[in-house]
C-alpha cells in the first residue's frame, strides 16, 4: 500500500507560481509511476502531468507545457509540481497519483493509489 498527501495549494494571482507537493509513505516510489490531475467543479478529472521513476521522463497536458515542471527527490520519497504563469482555468483540486507499472497513462483509472486533493485557486 502506498499513501499520498499533497500540500501547497493556496489562492494565488493570475501569473503567479505555486508549489505542490506529494509525499509518499507505506512504500518506496520505486518501480511507480507518479501523476498529477485536476478536477474543477462539475469537471472530469483531467491528467496534468506524470513521471516515470525509473527513467525519470516526464509527459505534460498540452495545457501546461512549458508552465509546469514535475519533478521527485528520491531520497525523500516526495513528488513535487512547480507552476508558474498560472492563469484563472487551472483553478482546481489537485491530485497526487500512484500506480505500480513502468509507464504513464492519462486516464486516472490507470492509478491505483491517490491522495486527498489540494485547493489551487488563480483569481486576482
Amino acid at each position: 500500500q502506498v499513501q499520498l498527501v499533497e500540500s501547497g495549494g493556496g489562492l494565488v494571482q493570475p501569473g503567479g507560481s505555486l508549489r505542490l507537493s506529494c509525499a509518499a509513505s507505506g512504500r518506496t516510489f520505486s518501480r511507480y509511476v507518479t501523476a498529477w490531475f485536476r478536477q474543477a467543479p462539475g469537471k472530469e478529472r483531467d491528467f496534468v502531468a506524470a513521471l516515470t521513476w525509473s527513467g525519470g521522463n516526464t509527459y505534460y497536458a498540452d495545457s501546461v507545457k512549458g508552465r509546469f515542471t514535475i519533478s521527485r527527490d528520491t531520497a525523500n520519497n516526495m513528488v513535487y509540481l512547480q507552476m508558474n504563469s498560472l492563469k484563472p482555468e487551472d483553478t482546481a483540486v489537485y491530485y497526487c497519483a500512484a500506480s505500480y507499472r513502468a509507464t504513464y497513462s492519462t486516464t486516472a483509472n490507470y492509478y491505483s493509489y491517490w491522495g486527498q486533493g489540494t485547493q489551487v485557486t488563480v483569481s486576482s
